[in-house]
């Protein structure tokens, strides 16, 4: 993880530097020749992409929520866990949506390398009329899903393959095993793509920076703040109030004894990483039964992302100001729903929110190219995004305990 995303910080700068160089002497000899090249090099990166993103999507959810059923819990403990799992990635997003419609960072700036953005879901219909339009839109022809790239239809199939797969005899899982075979082949493909991500990244670099004014990057410091802010609110404000109110746990009482596991969650950017050390502050520190947090903790550091949702929610609605796109309330509550389904589909992988963004981009028709920005800051940013999913799953483990009584 730390080699890819140096690497792709380093082919960062030097995209920034050579496309200032490109833009001070267009006199250079080679100056047309390398910019084509360039430009070439730069699709290649975002078309490997969009090749990518259709399986990979499908077949990282069909596994995701296959996972969800294996536990012998009592339903209770399911019920109360997922309930606050998407109740905190809801504050989480809907805190993202409010402030950056507040801030608008990006707003007035127009990226002139981006291909003019396709605008897929429409903003001219009445609410009522386009939740219908979006409901009965998620039920197609599968195949035709797969075909055309329309990723919102092909998560609802994913989610009934996944949940067929749950329980079951012999047949159903050797199924299972058969998606979870091709979602390793997949993830292979994945990381070759990753090796070719600082090329990519160089290139697109040099064809924004070159044709852009110095106003973008003032820009996207200002949204990097915005960010961060979002995330301290979320994990200094809301969650140790949440848990205050049904725990009566202080939130000093959260931060000095959870500390451990929030430096841990920092320093490696990985819930996974983190795990054993959340598990041991949850039972040895807050007592919390190892029934319940050997169940939410690991269920947490797959599919409990407060972090990775609201920044990609928050992405999006920048990268939209960038392209001169004002969304919509139903465009954001297609936002939303796909910030959240991003952020619990994000596989293992280093610089993970690379495709899961990609898929969010996708949805709301904005250009693939905008990761060209997103992946430089994205470790900056990834070490709060990780420390405040390991918070929120720390937190869970704590209310689930109380409000089940066990």
């Amino acid at each position: 993880m730390n080699n890819i995303n140096r690497n792709i910080f380093l082919a960062a700068l030097m995209g920034i530097s050579f496309g200032l160089f490109l833009k001070i002497y267009p006199q250079w000899s080679l100056y047309n020749a390398f910019l084509e090249a360039n430009v070439i090099i730069g699709q290649l990166f975002i078309n490997s992409l969009k090749m990518i993103l259709v399986p990979l999507v499908f077949f990282s959810i069909v596994v995701g929520v296959s996972n969800l059923g294996n536990s012998k819990k009592s339903s209770t403990i399911w019920k109360y866990t997922l309930l606050y799992f998407f109740g905190t990635m809801s504050l989480a997003i809907f805190t993202a949506l409010i402030i950056m419609n507040l801030v608008k960072p990006g707003m007035g700036i127009t990226v002139d390398s981006w291909p003019e953005a396709k605008n897929a879901i429409t903003s001219s219909l009445s609410i009522l009329e386009f939740l219908k339009q979006f409901i009965l839109g998620l039920f197609v022809n599968p195949f035709q899903s797969l075909s055309s790239g329309n990723i919102l239809p092909l998560i609802i199939f994913s989610i009934l393959i996944g949940a067929s797969f749950n329980g079951g005899g012999t047949k159903i899982q050797a199924g299972k095993k058969v998606f979870e075979s091709l979602y390793e082949v997949i993830m292979r493909i994945v990381n070759w793509i990753m090796m070719f991500a600082p090329i990519g990244i160089f290139s697109l670099l040099v064809t924004m920076v070159e044709s852009q004014s110095s106003e973008l990057f003032s820009q996207l410091s200002i949204f990097i703040i915005t960010v961060i802010g979002i995330m301290l609110i979320h994990g200094l404000l809301i969650i140790p109030t949440l848990l205050f109110i049904i725990t009566k746990i202080s939130p000093l009482s959260l931060w000095s004894n959870g500390r451990p596991a929030f430096i841990s969650a920092f320093a490696t950017s990985s819930s996974a990483a983190t795990l054993p050390l959340t598990l041991s502050v949850a039972c040895n520190t807050f007592k919390v039964p190892k029934s319940i947090a050997n169940f939410v903790l690991p269920l947490g550091a797959t599919i409990n992302m407060d972090g990775t949702a609201l920044y990609e929610a928050a992405a999006a609605l920048f990268i939209a100001n960038l392209v001169g796109i004002d969304l919509s309330l139903s465009q954001q509550i297609i936002l939303f729903f796909i910030a959240m389904v991003a952020s619990i589909g994000a596989p293992g992988i280093p610089s993970a929110g690379m495709v899961t963004m990609a898929m969010v981009l996708q949805v709301l028709g904005l250009p693939l190219e905008a990761l060209a920005l997103l992946l430089p800051m994205d470790r900056l940013l990834d070490t709060f995004r990780t420390t405040i999913n390991v918070e929120g799953d720390l937190v869970g483990s704590l209310i689930v305990q109380k409000v089940t009584k066990l």
